[in-house]
């Protein structure tokens, strides 16, 4: 989502270096406007002072503008460590001090989409949503492919996880009903946190059609992934990172949304089916509790998700 803001900022003629873990550092290898890209070993959570100031170090005298994309306090530490001039980014977790030019950062139900609220940090931003865009040449698609013994849209993409947690997740007796009657062959995607959830959807689906569903959750490097939903002949997923990266691709895709909103975090591309009960007149009574951006539904029923059928998703497919 990040991308449109990047686009911006390489067409004004600004050379671009991107900071990023390394589970995020292949998605901007794949945007041609990056001139270059430096791995974070940072862990999730904790400040891990000692690995900033090192590479803040490095980074001294390198770089004349940070563009901070997170809200969070460590975010904004490592550019003003590295004694970066201008540092921009929105108002957020008491960093006032580490940027100089801070944007006012809206609460969520007043928030933008994703895309337009990153792109508001180049400061010439006009409020549209720029559709994010990923390039994989085809040869690199179609050797990561061959390795992995698939053939070019001769397949389906399900990303049943949702890191954010369960109420973004459709359940996965649904993924799996959906599965088995589709022609084509299913690769499930996702990180070791969803190998629980995927290894339920394809027991239940190899058990109908022996070998029709290929669980690759956290068997595959993130560039593997990018090559599989690439080349695939369609994508199911929820509100998710994998969704983005679908869209980025131009891939036909249909989106499941339940605790999150559409309006937020769309998939921004032409080929793009969101299904949202939210806004569907037909679904009674009326989910008057979505969207929540809650973890875990509080009403401990998700009939958000729950309440959305198979059928409803293939007539998109």
């Amino acid at each position: 989502m990040t991308e449109p803001l990047l686009r911006r900022l390489h067409a004004r003629g600004e050379t671009l270096t991107v900071g990023a873990v390394p589970w995020v550092a292949p998605v901007y290898r794949a945007m041609p406007q990056v001139a270059e890209v430096i791995e974070l070993p940072f862990a999730h959570g904790g400040l891990q002072w000692s690995a900033r100031r090192s590479i803040a170090r490095q980074m001294r005298g390198r770089f004349d503008v940070a563009y901070v994309c997170p809200n969070s306090f460590k975010s904004a530490l490592l550019p003003w460590w590295a004694g970066i001039a201008i540092r921009v980014g929105y108002h957020g977790e008491s960093r006032y001090g580490l940027l100089t030019q801070r944007l006012p950062n809206p609460g969520v139900q007043e928030r933008p989409p994703m895309v337009a609220f990153y792109s508001a940090l180049s400061g010439d931003a006009d409020g549209v949503a720029d559709r994010p865009q990923l390039h994989l040449s085809g040869v690199t698609r179609d050797a990561a492919l061959a390795a992995l013994h698939l053939a070019h849209q001769g397949y389906y993409v399900f990303a049943p996880g949702a890191e954010f947690g369960p109420a973004k997740r459709w359940p996965a007796s649904h993924f799996a009903v959906l599965a088995e009657q589709l022609s084509l062959p299913v690769v499930l995607l996702g990180s070791n946190k969803d190998a629980v959830l995927c290894e339920e959807i394809s027991h239940k689906v190899n058990a109908v059609r022996p070998g029709h569903c290929l669980d690759w959750s956290g068997r595959t490097t993130l560039d593997e992934a990018l090559a599989a939903i690439a080349g695939a002949k369609a994508m199911v997923s929820n509100d998710s990172g994998l969704m983005h990266v679908a869209a980025a691709f131009g891939v036909p895709q249909v989106a499941v949304f339940g605790s999150s909103s559409p309006l937020h975090t769309p998939p921004l591309n032409p080929l793009a089916h969101v299904v949202w009960l939210k806004n569907d007149p037909q679904y009674q009574p009326p989910l008057d509790c979505a969207p929540c951006f809650q973890r875990e539904c509080p009403l401990g029923h998700t009939r958000c998700l729950v309440d959305i059928q198979p059928d409803d998703v293939l007539r998109f497919l």
